[in-house]
């Protein structure tokens, strides 16, 4: 598994320019997923030596800066795993992917507890505010593995959340069904349909996925495949898409500046011509 593999060379070899050529030996495909692996064993050293705290700066000052989105999620299994203050531990992060760290808490609770979760768990009382937003779309994420990646039984575990939290979970979706792949046309387009009214928050967890695959450099065809029917438009216009939302983008507001970008690009797929593709 790509991802265990990444974990296990970090906790060998912290140091960026040894670790870079043997995460890039995981094939072009999973490698994003090593590189997840990395980061969390990266914050889990930081996390045990106060007295150092540099592994993921360092990291993604170096070799895990193509692959950022995917860093900022592996720290956040440690945060699931460990008593950390959140609060202070996103200080460290860049302030507009920190949320992402929430995202990868989510997916980490989902991964491990989906069954507590799925009768009426509610999101962990450390996670306020927009964390707990941040939670769900890492939830939504892994909904896509814990289902099986099943078209059809999605969206009835979606169905069974609270209706506030269903838009940031299929956002969660639309993510996973295009980073991980492995779904054909017929199953994307029922997924776009069952997504009904969340369909601009499907549309720009797809159009992330693309950004992180095409900032990494590992796209693949299924990622275009995705973007195609998510967002009805190729994953590099998708990606561009995203960079277009972070244009004058305000990074302090009584609203993150990560949800701003989310609803800039959710906005995007409200428009006319998105509808009727």
């Amino acid at each position: 598994m790509a991802f265990m593999a990444g974990y296990h060379a970090a906790l060998e070899d912290v140091e960026p320019n040894a670790l870079e050529p043997v995460l890039r030996r995981i094939e072009l495909e999973w490698r994003g997923f090593a590189f997840e692996g990395a980061a969390m064993a990266l914050a889990l050293l930081d996390w045990l030596t106060p007295w150092r705290r540099d592994r993921v700066a360092a990291f993604l000052r170096g070799p895990g800066e193509a692959h950022a989105y995917m860093v900022h999620v592996g720290v956040g299994w440690v945060w699931a795993r460990v008593p950390v203050n959140v609060l202070r531990a996103m200080g460290r992060l860049d302030p507009l992917l920190r949320w992402l760290a929430l995202d990868g808490y989510g997916f980490h609770e989902a991964f491990f507890k989906w069954p507590k979760y799925l009768r009426g768990a509610p999101v962990p009382k450390q996670l306020t505010g927009y964390g707990a937003r941040a939670f769900d779309q890492g939830f939504g994420r892994c909904l896509w593995f814990v289902d099986g990646g099943d078209v059809e039984l999605i969206p009835r575990t979606i169905a069974s959340f609270a209706s506030h939290r269903q838009a940031d979970l299929w956002s969660g979706i639309g993510l996973s069904s295009t980073y991980a792949g492995g779904a054909g046309e017929a199953a994307l387009r029922k997924l776009r349909t069952s997504a009904g009214r969340h369909q601009p928050q499907l549309a720009q967890g797809s159009a992330f996925a693309a950004k992180a695959r095409l900032r990494a450099g590992n796209p693949t065809v299924g990622t275009n495949l995705a973007t195609q029917v998510l967002c009805g438009r190729s994953a590099e216009e998708a990606a561009r898409l995203t960079d277009e939302a972070l244009e004058n983008l305000p990074l302090v507001g009584s609203e993150p500046a990560y949800e701003i970008w989310r609803q800039r690009i959710q906005q995007r797929f409200q428009q006319p011509q998105f509808a009727q593709f």
